[in-house]
């Protein structure tokens, strides 16, 4: 039988909203209900990571010090972000393409087929940059992100249409949708780091009390300051960025059916850009466009001399059909190039094959 404390902290995992096939998981943003609980300190995490890695390299002695400390400065569950953390990484065994050299704790720019992904300076530069990715997609805009990978998806508003369909708080839950949208299991993979360090670790003192103190005094190791992004500090839905005047909100039938909601932006050189009469007409350009599903495909059609590249969010089982549709109503004799498992990945190609944007 669990005791009262172990029940009163899984309940501190459980959310009341959020997708009914998802694992339970809390709001990504700390609130009055939504607290990291007390016995998640850096001294027990730490000895629950070394009980899941008996060979742990010393150099992560420390490593939850600065999940706590800038999870707090950033106002977050930082908490889940380091159960989180356990899985990208193998409990820091580092068993895929991201390497332990990288300090990348969440495999941020790493997009599968032997692609390392982003490498930081440091652990607290990289704790740092999985922790501000994770509060961008509760809604928050950050100013000056660590990571590259945080940058694109930013100014790309890659999450925007998504964060738009989401009511209520955003959740490590609805997270997990989109940071591993081809493995149905990442939320429970989470869900199970969690309880079972909830389960096991909380009854005990702590072992490091003294790392509590370490976290939260106000020099960090790295000499990085902390800072809070800026942004509204809101638990409603709040849109990653601003769209610029020339972005078109477009509404299409799908195959002569239900409607689907495209938003298209036109990107150039990676930021968003207003449109202006040029003398001349661009070589090509990317754009991005989304019937709200979770792959992608990249779409080539030309018109005036401009070569368009479009990445286009599409569902499952329909790729074809909206793209058919997608095609027939804005790229006049394009053609389909290649589907992706996620829109990030496709603009990184999108941008390979017209860096101008």
């Amino acid at each position: 039988m669990l005791s009262r404390l172990t029940v009163a902290v899984l309940a501190a995992l459980v959310i009341t909203s959020g997708p009914a096939a998802a694992a339970n998981l809390p709001g990504i943003k700390v609130s009055a209900r939504n607290t990291v609980p007390a016995c998640a300190t850096p001294g027990r995490l730490m000895s629950f990571l070394k009980s899941r890695n008996p060979g742990l390299n010393p150099r992560y002695d420390q490593l939850a010090v600065h999940y706590m400390r800038h999870g707090e400065t950033l106002g977050i569950r930082w908490d889940i972000a380091f159960f989180q953390m356990l899985v990208e990484t193998a409990n820091l065994r580092y068993t895929g393409d991201v390497d332990a050299s990288q300090n990348n704790f969440a495999g941020l720019g790493a997009t599968g087929r032997g692609v390392k992904g982003e490498r930081f300076r440091s652990i607290d530069q990289g704790v740092r940059a999985h922790l501000e990715h994770v509060l961008m997609y509760a809604g928050e805009r950050i100013e000056n992100p660590v990571a590259e990978r945080t940058r694109k998806v930013q100014e790309w508003n890659v999450l925007t249409p998504w964060q738009r369909s989401i009511r209520g708080p955003v959740t490590f839950s609805h997270l997990t949708t989109k940071w591993a949208p081809g493995d149905r299991g990442y939320a429970n993979d989470i869900k199970a780091v969690a309880s079972a360090f909830y389960d096991q670790f909380c009854n005990g003192p702590d072992p490091r009390p003294e790392l509590v103190a370490m976290a939260r005094s106000e020099t960090e190791t790295s000499g990085r300051k902390n800072r809070r992004p800026s942004g509204k500090d809101s638990t409603s839905r709040t849109p990653v960025a601003t769209l610029e005047p020339d972005t078109a909100a477009l509404t299409q039938q799908a195959s002569g059916s239900a409607s689907a909601h495209v938003e298209k932006t036109a990107m150039v050189a990676g930021e968003m850009k207003k449109a202006t009469p040029r003398a001349e007409p661009e070589k090509c350009r990317v754009w991005t466009a989304s019937y709200g599903g979770s792959k992608a495909i990249i779409i080539k059609a030309v018109s005036n001399d401009v070569v368009n590249y479009t990445v286009l969010d599409v569902n499952v089982g329909k790729e074809k059909r909206e793209a058919e549709a997608y095609i027939a109503a804005y790229a006049k004799g394009g053609e389909t190039l290649e589907e992706f498992s996620s829109s990030s990945a496709a603009l990184d190609k999108a941008f390979q094959l017209c860096p101008e944007g």
